[in-house]
């Protein structure tokens, strides 16, 4: 699994003929203000779940801690992004931006190993027969966040960093 066979969604592939501030600003409203607010939901959500059916078989025991380090890991992430790396490709100054695009990259890989993880914390997201609302609404909800985070990185890395990399 990763991000490189994740497909953009329309409204991001009509980024490709905005320019790099426009494009910035679409990640940062789009995602990282969607990921501020949407891990916390599931970690509430994972906690619940963990402490209601700790005792079924299938219970996704450390599920809500995986999910507090994936927060902490891209919240520290978006934080470089937003001070550091964004503020410098939209100045026109990305050529000056390769080795934090290198940092950022190599993070995304992390990402996608997190995600990998919560894969097999989750049994890929199947929720067992007869799960509670809240369960069947967590792996939902992780469904999606994992949609969200790969056309995210796809975003970034396919056709953000390349294009700042060719401005001078």
């Amino acid at each position: 699994m990763g991000y490189e066979n994740q497909k953009l969604p329309e409204l991001a592939m009509d980024l490709q003929e905005k320019s790099t501030e426009e494009i910035v600003q679409f990640v940062v409203s789009r995602y990282h203000e969607d990921l501020r607010k949407r891990i916390p939901e599931l970690i509430l959500m994972a906690e619940k779940v963990e402490s209601v059916h700790r005792d079924h078989p299938l219970c996704p025991q450390g599920l809500s801690a995986l999910l507090k380090q994936l927060n902490q890991d891209l919240n520290m992430h978006m934080m470089k992004e937003e001070n550091v790396l964004f503020p410098l490709l939209s100045s026109g100054r990305g050529r000056m931006a390769l080795m934090p695009i290198k940092v950022m990259t190599l993070e995304h890989e992390e990402h996608a190993h997190h995600l990998e993880k919560l894969h097999q914390q989750t049994k890929d997201f199947h929720a067992p027969e007869g799960a509670c609302t809240t369960w069947r609404t967590l792996y939902n909800g992780l469904q999606d966040l994992e949609k969200e985070l790969l056309e995210h990185i796809h975003l970034e890395n396919d056709i953000l960093f390349p294009r700042a990399l060719t401005q001078d």
